[in-house]
């Protein structure tokens, strides 16, 4: 019993916190960081600029990542024309072979990169929890941070405001 409310206590102090980080109303910049996916195609946050990005922290062994990357691949398809866009970025534990196997038989449209050293993942604020997801606005300033699974139709709602501003 003590294993259990520790857990909760941990998911409730995370929660409180990414809430409390969100609510402080001062826009954050993203990270100046660069993006190496596995076709060697190389593009920083500053590049992205004037788009409205996802950035998706995921890993293979991850089954809620997993579960939602049929919507996370709808969302970029079905919203890529309007300037969104997205990058999966595998986690530095993730073995490369399972990231490239699943990337390849998926087919996954965005750009999927290799966190190997924990760089990126540092930088946007020492993610360890996958999946967490950063949406970021078009001038570079993070708007909304996700933990795990989250509400489709507010999530819609952030960015088609994000791609309307």
């Amino acid at each position: 019993m003590k294993k259990i409310f520790l857990g909760l206590a941990a998911v409730v102090a995370i929660g409180g916190a990414a809430a409390l980080w969100q609510s402080q109303g001062a826009a954050q910049a993203a990270p100046n960081v660069a993006f190496t996916d596995l076709q060697g195609n190389t593009v920083t946050t500053q590049d992205l600029r004037g788009k409205v990005v996802l950035v998706k922290f995921w890993a293979t062994s991850c089954t809620t990542c997993i579960a939602q990357m049929p919507d996370t691949i709808r969302h970029y398809q079905e919203l890529k024309s309007q300037g969104f866009d997205t990058i999966g970025v595998a986690m530095e534990y993730d073995p490369p072979s399972y990231v490239r196997n699943y990337t390849e038989t998926r087919k996954l449209p965005f750009p999927v990169v290799l966190d190997s050293q924990g760089a990126i993942a540092k930088a946007f604020g020492d993610i360890r929890l996958t999946p967490t997801a950063i949406l970021i606005d078009k001038r570079g300033n993070i708007i909304k941070r996700y933990l795990g699974n989250y509400d489709e139709q507010a999530f819609m709602a952030t960015v088609e405001k994000a791609l309307a501003s």
